[in-house]
Formats: structure tokens, C-alpha cells, sequence
């Protein structure tokens, strides 16, 4: 049986070129250049909805205090003693950090803040009264994170 020949009258040698193994670099390099930034927005996009559903969490446990006494928690021990998973900041009205809770009393409503681990601050309040009622979303790109109460006039969203 006859050997195989290259396209060049020679044996083949069944290898790759330098040029072949350089564009294939070339385009995984292409990709990713592409793929990088994205995967970074797809990152922080998680760790916001992270911090959103910390805020969330920490408002049913507000709303379950609020349902047994018509009023919202005053300390970070009241709240923890619904919640006890909660992670609050040590002082009410503190500026919001990372993995915690910050909650505010302004009236009637019920202010809470976290800041996610993308850096974004978040807001959310609640307000069972007439004529505010309702929960309300916000968002601040400040650092550090502004207060709840100082926030509490910008929370006017319906939604995130």
C-alpha cells in the first residue's frame, strides 16, 4: 500500500503550521476581548439583584413586625429578633456598606439601604399611610452610600 502525500509531493507529517496555530490565537484572543466586558456587566448586574433581594428580605421582616404592633421596628433588635439572618448595620441611620442593612424611620415609612458588592447603593421604602402608601425603589451611585433618611425623599420608583 502506497504512503500518503502532502499536497506538496512529501509525506505528510499530520502537524499544524505556525501561521494555523497563530490565527487560531488570534481569534481566541478576538473572543475574549468580546466576552470579557460582558461577563464583568453580567457580574454586577447579579450582585445588585444580590442587594435588592437583601432589602426585600429585610422588608417582609419589617412588614411582619408592622402587622403584629401597626408600627415598624425602632432598634436593630427588634428587627433581628423577626429576622434573625438579617445583616444590619450597627447603628440605625448609618451610611449603608456592603453586605448590610441600613434602616431609617422617617414618619411613617420605613427606610431601609444596603450597598451591593458592584458598589451601587439601593433604597427601598415602605409607607402605610393614605395618602404615600405603598413601597417605593431607589438607586444612588454615590460614595459612600448617602443615609436612608437623607434618601428618603428620593425613593420614589415603583420598581428597580
Amino acid at each position: 500500500m502506497p504512503e500518503a502525500l502532502d499536497g506538496r509531493g512529501g509525506r505528510g507529517q499530520g502537524g499544524f503550521t505556525l501561521l494555523e496555530l497563530l490565527v487560531v490565537m488570534v481569534v481566541i484572543a478576538v473572543l475574549m476581548a468580546v466576552a470579557t466586558p460582558i461577563m464583568l456587566e453580567v457580574r454586577n448586574r447579579a450582585r445588585d439583584r444580590a442587594g435588592q433581594a437583601t432589602l426585600r428580605h429585610a422588608l417582609t421582616a419589617e412588614k411582619a413586625y408592622f402587622a403584629d404592633r401597626q408600627a415598624y421596628t425602632q432598634s436593630a433588635a427588634e428587627l433581628l429578633a423577626v429576622e434573625p439572618s438579617l445583616s444590619l448595620d450597627a447603628a440605625a441611620d448609618a451610611n449603608p456598606t456592603k453586605g448590610s442593612v441600613s434602616y431609617a424611620l422617617v414618619g411613617n415609612a420605613v427606610v431601609l439601604g444596603t450597598q451591593s458588592a458592584s458598589g451601587a447603593c439601593f433604597y427601598l421604602k415602605d409607607d402605610p399611610s393614605a395618602t404615600g402608601g405603598g413601597t417605593r425603589y431607589g438607586s444612588d451611585a454615590s460614595a459612600p452610600c448617602p443615609k436612608p433618611s437623607a434618601k428618603e425623599p428620593a425613593v420614589t420608583l415603583p420598581s428597580w
